[in-house]
Formats: structure tokens, C-alpha cells, sequence
């Protein structure tokens, strides 16, 4: 139950309470359907990659991606960390929680200033928590976690208690016709994929602390604490959708989820809200900024050992801290298509590992589905890439070929193809190396 309390807490930070809110709006009577699509990404895929990572017994995504190759290990380790850490998911931890939990209270003109002081605050703490990696389970899984379930218990006690209203509004835009799958894409905005295999090593760490390291024995665990943090926010999630829904019959559609959020504790609580509001936010924030600078780490320590782990812990804090102040825009600009880019490649490395009791995949299998999968993700990483880019005649021309021969581009799903038909090559090719290895012993 620690364990998978420290999970949830790991996974769930502030845009995971925003992005279902704001999908709640814009998915209106289809809600329903929508969560079912943004359940299946935001919670199935995290849990699959936590118990691929058990099933391949690999400690970490490192141990999991150098089953490509050693080089393709590293590069894929590295990106996936840089994203996930200093670059882009960290530094908008800090600039969420101020802009939805404190800057309310700051003058327009004062913002930059008490932003910059509050990042340098903010990652001071996350650092002091972040170098005692030991205690982490007792930092996040006993105590913020807790506190913030009780805070965000409070705000949807009094959205289900007193509702706003009905769930009776016209979906918005691809949800009128497609809200399985537009909830489908919009949970890779939670990039709990990505983290699931980031706090793989966490979560291993944790469970050998308590003795446990046989490896049918660590699956199990593994498995059990993630079932745990999962439906944990499952249930949270479906509720923070259906309050976004239900806050329309108060308040239009917001520009974002963390605007409505603010609009239903105001509505509640008058100003209470906005105070009840920040410190939930601040600890939403908190609490995964924590597990991202340890597993960001410890993951780096394992690939380099010959530099210590402070220094990453530095390298994850300092980064940040500067960052922050570039703006949440900016983050969410250049963020987009490098999660584009690597969500695909994440997915089929979870997959492949959950095959591992069946096939015991080979590098013929992750490589070759690796293979496939890259070229569609390319293809998202350019169209999604700003204007400068995106908008030359080179790039329009490689978008029109996608969205003409590649099945379910348009949906975000261009790379589902590609990749299935590279583990098939993939399994051919392994069966008739196994093959060839036979009848050479044979031959011997």
C-alpha cells in the first residue's frame, strides 16, 4: 500500500488534474466515452509499462532500451529523462503551481520577479527531498500524497454533494464523432507512459529496500503497488471529468483545465477556494517534482557511475529553476513534438517487454519493431514542430504522404501500423535465426 501510495503520488501532478477537466469541457454529454479513450493511456499503459518492466526483469528503461542496442539504450534513456526531467516536464511543475496557485494573488507587473523567486524555492525544496533517495517512500507515500488526496477530496466532495447541474452539453469538436479515440490521445498529455518506465527504478529501489529481490517475487510486488496507484487514478480522473462537465452549466469553456479548476473552488468557497486551491496545486507539484529529480538520478548515476549522483540531482534542479521563467507556453511549444516523437517508441518498447513470457524476445524483435515504429514518429516530430519547421514545403510534403498512406494518422495513431508489422518481421527473423542456430549444431 506504501508503495503504491508512493506511485500514485509520483505519477500524479498538476497537469493530471487539469488535462482531465479540460477534456471533461470539451467532451460535454460524451464524457462517458471520452474517459474510457483518456483511461486507457493516462492509467492502462502506465500499468502495463510498470509490469513489462517487472516481466523483462529490467531495473530501469535503460536496461529495458539497450535490448535494442547499447547506443540506441543510451539515446533513448537520456531523451526520454530530459523530457520527463529538467528540459520540459520539471520546469512546468514549478511554473503550473504558480500560475494557477499563486500568481491570482500577485499584480500582473510583479510576476516575473515573485516567479523567479518562487522556482528558486520550489526546486530548493525538491532537491533537499530529492537527495535523501532513501526516504522518498516515506516523503511521498505517507505524508504529500495523503495531504493532497484530502485537499482534492474536499474540492469533489462539494462538486458531487451540491452539483452544478447535469452533464447534458454538446461535445466539442473531434468528440462529437470520435471521443474514444480523442480521449485516447489526449492521455498522452499526462506522459504517465513515459514516467512508468522513468520510475521503474524508483519503485524496484523501494521494493528491495524491504527485502524483496527474487524476480518472480519483485513482479508480483511490482504489479500489486501499481494496481494500486492506478485505480487510485482512475477513480480520480473519471471524477475530475465528469466536475469539468458539470462546470458548464455554471461557467463557459474555460481556455484550460487549471482556469476551471480555479472557477469551481471559487464558486464553492469564494476565497478559501483559491487558498485550499494553492496548496494543492503547490503539493500536486511538489511531490512528482521529487520523483522526477530522484529517478532522473539515480537513472543517470546507473548509466554514468563514474559521476556522482549529486551532481545529476544539481544538473536536475538548477536546469529547472532557470527554465521555469521562459514561460508554460514556451515548455508546452517545444515539449510537443519531442513527446510526439518519443511516446511511440515508449509504447512499443512496453509492449515488447510484456511479450517476454511468450516469445523472450531477441534484439531481431526490438530492434525491428523499434525500426518501424521510429519512421511514423519522425513524421509526428516535424508536423508537430513549430512553424519554422513545420511549415516548410519539405515537411508538408512528408505530412501529405502520412496523412495518404498511413493508416490512422489523422488520429494521432500513424505509428500503430508501422509498428505491428515490424514485430511480425521481427518474430520471423528471430524464429529463423533460432533456426539457423539449430541445424548449425546439428551440422556440428
Amino acid at each position: 500500500m506504501y508503495i503504491g501510495m508512493m506511485l500514485f503520488g509520483l505519477f500524479f501532478g498538476a497537469g493530471n488534474i487539469i488535462f482531465p477537466i479540460a477534456m471533461g469541457q470539451q467532451a460535454g454529454g460524451n464524457v462517458w466515452l471520452a474517459v474510457v479513450g483518456f483511461l486507457i493511456t493516462s492509467v492502462g499503459l502506465p500499468l502495463l509499462g510498470i509490469i513489462g518492466l517487472g516481466l523483462s526483469q529490467s531495473s530501469g528503461v535503460f536496461f529495458l532500451a539497450k535490448k535494442v542496442n547499447k547506443t540506441y539504450g543510451y539515446i533513448f534513456t537520456v531523451l526520454l529523462y530530459l523530457v520527463i526531467g529538467p528540459f520540459f516536464a520539471i520546469p512546468r511543475l514549478a511554473t503550473t503551481s504558480f500560475q494557477i496557485g499563486f500568481a491570482p494573488f500577485i499584480s500582473e507587473g510583479q510576476i516575473p520577479l515573485f516567479l523567479g523567486i518562487f522556482s528558486v524555492v520550489f526546486f530548493g525544496a525538491t532537491y533537499f527531498f530529492a537527495t535523501r533517495p532513501g526516504k522518498i517512500m516515506t516523503y511521498v507515500g505517507k505524508y504529500l500524497t495523503p495531504i493532497f488526496l484530502i485537499l482534492l477530496g474536499i474540492i469533489l466532495l462539494f462538486v458531487f454533494l451540491k452539483p452544478m447541474g447535469s452533464l447534458g452539453f454538446e461535445a466539442q469538436g473531434a468528440y462529437q464523432t470520435n471521443a474514444v479515440l480523442k480521449g485516447f490521445t489526449e492521455g498522452y498529455n499526462t506522459m504517465d507512459a513515459l514516467a512508468s518506465l522513468a520510475f521503474g527504478v524508483i519503485v524496484v529501489d523501494s521494493i528491495r529496500r524491504l527485502g524483496i529481490n527474487k524476480p518472480k517475487d519483485l513482479v508480483r510486488e511490482m504489479s500489486k503497488s501499481g494496481i494500486v496507484a492506478l485505480i487510485l487514478m482512475g477513480v480520480i480522473y473519471l471524477l475530475l471529468a465528469l466536475m469539468g462537465t458539470l462546470s458548464l452549466n455554471k461557467f463557459g469553456i474555460a481556455p484550460d483545465g487549471g482556469t476551471a479548476l480555479a472557477e469551481v473552488a471559487r464558486f464553492y468557497m469564494g476565497d478559501f477556494g483559491n487558498i485550499l486551491l494553492a496548496v494543492l496545486i503547490l503539493i500536486a507539484c511538489l511531490k512528482t517534482a521529487i520523483g522526477l529529480v530522484t529517478s532522473f538520478g539515480e537513472a543517470m548515476n546507473k548509466m554514468f557511475p563514474n559521476i556522482p549522483y549529486k551532481v545529476f540531482m544539481t544538473v536536475a534542479a538548477v536546469l529547472p529553476a532557470i527554465f521555469a521563467n521562459v514561460g508554460l507556453s514556451k515548455i508546452v511549444e517545444y515539449s510537443t513534438p519531442v513527446l510526439m516523437f518519443i511516446y511511440p517508441l515508449a509504447v512499443a518498447l512496453i509492449f515488447i517487454s510484456l511479450l517476454t513470457p511468450i516469445l523472450k524476445p531477441t534484439k531481431w524483435v526490438y530492434g525491428m519493431t523499434t525500426l518501424f515504429t521510429l519512421i511514423p514518429a519522425i513524421f509526428d516530430l516535424l508536423s508537430n514542430a513549430p512553424k519554422f519547421i513545420s511549415g516548410t514545403s519539405f515537411v508538408k510534403a512528408i505530412v501529405d504522404f502520412a496523412t495518404k498512406y498511413l493508416p490512422l494518422y489523422n488520429l494521432g495513431l500513424g505509428w500503430v501500423v508501422p509498428a505491428l508489422i515490424g514485430l511480425i518481421i521481427g518474430i520471423v527473423l528471430q524464429k529463423l535465426s533460432v533456426l539457423g542456430l539449430n541445424k548449425e549444431e546439428k551440422t556440428s
